[in-house]
């Protein structure tokens, strides 16, 4: 199968990449390479005559028919988007016009490139969104995500996801292109852009600075490392039905003191401070306006129907996550002077206060 991969340049995106190479198929990988994206993700892959690149924008139409004209591919698997809440909350006119626009470029592009084809019926078009289109949970751990959940987005984030997500199902039961969609819980690992909760902690506590933690840090998330999110996407796309959409959780609840604590107590054994642990670093900040408060991920659909179940816990998942930014100093040093890396971001326009 050849898989024409969007956003393949940024963390889940070079996953899938990855993964998808590994099993045997060609994958044509689109990115604008904007703060967020590296090529360095997929350069174990990038001489493989199974891997191609495409250096554009989903909100270039233009851009888009060249390209699917001429990989001719099998399947789109769609996860280029604008992802971080917080600018998000700064500056959301780039999350409505990558989320909303280029999913709309996105489908009317693979809509032209189907019929054209003939409306082949082994045609997919896969969409990846997040369970944060669904709004906030209780504390409740009974109560959790499926996907006859209602959409309540809260952030120009989520916002912009469930849009696009809403747009997707439309050209299915409009046009009839054949889709599936996968909404997720948050992702860590391997190439984590160091402005996210879990790279931005192991990162400072190595630089000896403050680990800041959002308002008491109650807040809870279901964590799921980016390998099984790669498998379980790829799974969806050969395996999923048309018109449906699968939940995809790690079922590893955490609050984000939880999680800090236990990132704390990993570097403790691995990289020990010459005095205390690094858990004397943990500093509580002003809380992100609209911080939902919990989500969790009900997995059943995924795992009965199509088999597919996570590998690892969060503690594993987690030992692998600081093992691998021990050892890939220079991946991470390479990105952190990018625009808004290292930053408080997220208190409304040009960082104000709201």
């Amino acid at each position: 199968m050849k898989i024409l991969i969007t956003g393949g340049a940024g963390f889940i995106g070079s996953a899938v990449v990855r993964a998808a190479v590994a099993r045997g198929h060609a994958v044509v990988n689109l990115d604008a390479l904007t703060y967020a994206a590296c090529l360095d993700n997929v350069a174990s892959v990038a001489d493989s005559p199974l891997y191609a690149f495409e250096h554009a924008d989903i909100r270039d139409r233009a851009a888009l028919d060249r390209i699917f004209a001429a990989h001719a591919p099998d399947a789109v698997m769609h996860l280029a988007a604008e992802s971080h809440v917080d600018r998000s909350i700064d500056g959301p006119g780039d999350f409505v016009e990558t989320n909303i626009t280029g999913t709309y470029n996105m489908l009317e592009a693979a809509r032209s490139y189907w019929v054209g084809q003939g409306k082949p019926e082994s045609f997919r078009f896969h969409h990846i969104s997040t369970d944060e289109v669904f709004g906030s949970l209780p504390p409740d751990p009974e109560v959790k995500f499926t996907e006859d959940t209602p959409y309540d987005p809260r952030s120009p984030y989520s916002a912009s996801k469930a849009a696009s997500d809403h747009l997707v199902r439309a050209w299915h039961e409009t046009y009839g292109l054949p889709v599936v969609l996968t909404n997720c819980s948050n992702n860590y690992g391997p190439f984590h852009f160091p402005e996210k909760l879990i790279p931005v902690i192991i990162l400072n506590a190595l630089a000896g600075k403050p680990l800041p933690i959002y308002g008491d840090g109650s807040n809870v998330r279901d964590w799921l490392y980016v390998e099984d999110h790669a498998e379980a996407l790829l799974i969806a796309l050969e395996r999923g039905q048309i018109g449906r959409s699968y939940n995809i959780g790690g079922d590893n609840e955490r609050t984000n003191l939880e999680l800090v604590r236990a990132l704390c107590a990993i570097l403790d054994e691995k990289r020990p401070k010459p005095e205390g642990s690094y858990a004397d670093q943990i500093t509580f900040v002003a809380d992100r306006p609209g911080h939902d408060a919990r989500y969790a991920i009900d997995a059943t659909r995924i795992r009965e129907e199509l088999g597919w179940t996570p590998s690892v816990t969060v503690e594993e998942g987690l030992e692998r996550t600081v093992d691998w930014y021990l050892a890939n100093e220079d991946w991470w040093r390479a990105l952190q002077g990018r625009k808004g890396v290292g930053e408080r971001l997220g208190r409304g326009k040009a960082g104000s206060p709201v």
